[in-house]
């Protein structure tokens, strides 16, 4: 079976070991998105810099902490077993606070996942 997994990683400087290591067993594409989550912007109280509306963009280039989003389509459950080890190694506990949120869900359908490449270097 296919999954998407999903993993929100707190401090995006644990994103390149992470990468790396879910380069090294396999994982052959993730997505790399900046995000920023609700409790950081009401952290971040009531600014002037923001409008009452802010769009996305707004949020994105004010000096809030910024996270990385990882989004990755993988074959089986021991792929995703031993992606969420890996990620949990790097960053701790995805219980504690501050580390991270990952979850998986099964694909029903993908398309484009590359299964005859294994080297995407040159992409």
């Amino acid at each position: 079976m296919t999954f998407l997994v999903v993993l929100i990683v707190n401090d995006p400087d644990d994103c390149s070991a992470i990468l790396d290591e879910w380069e090294a067993i396999g994982v052959l594409g993730v997505t790399i998105l900046q995000s920023t989550g609700l409790g950081h912007i009401r952290r971040a109280g009531l600014r002037d810099d923001i409008s009452l509306m802010p769009s996305l963009a707004d949020i994105f280039e004010s000096e809030e902490v910024q996270h990385r989003t990882l989004l990755s389509v993988v074959e089986g459950q021991v792929m995703v077993a031993r992606m969420v080890s890996i990620a949990q190694r790097v960053i701790g506990d995805l219980d504690d606070p501050h580390t991270g949120f990952l979850f998986c869900v099964p694909v029903i359908q993908a398309y484009g996942l590359g299964r005859n490449r294994t080297d995407r270097s040159r992409e």
